[in-house]
């Protein structure tokens, strides 16, 4: 009778971490659960690339004050920023007056 309860007792306690393991793996493999994962990794991606990012600003800065150390000149603005030429983005890239010319005749 003993062995029998020791029995029933062992399972019962199985069949509870059972139930419990398939309850958080159900949740785990659910939409919201799979959406929360993927957060979690860009969330981590986007950091990483933000860090990155920074690193290589810091990075342009040094050398455009060395290299504005080296050769003389004044930064394009405040704070050493980076900026384009005066009527760089907007003057043509072709020859003065040619026709624009996309598919090669």
């Amino acid at each position: 009778m003993m062995g029998r309860i020791v029995y029933l007792v062992a399972g019962a306690a199985l069949g509870g971490y059972v139930v419990h393991r398939l309850n958080r793996t159900t949740r785990a493999w659910s939409p919201a659960g799979i959406a929360g994962r993927v957060e979690d990794h860009v969330a981590g991606y986007r950091d990483a690339l933000r860090e990155f990012n920074d690193d290589v600003h810091d990075a342009m800065d040094r050398r455009e004050a060395e290299l504005l150390r080296r050769y003389g000149g004044e930064p394009r603005r405040p704070g050493g920023g980076h900026a384009l030429p005066a009527g760089s983005a907007t003057e043509p890239l072709g020859a003065q007056g040619a026709h624009d010319v996309k598919d090669g005749r």
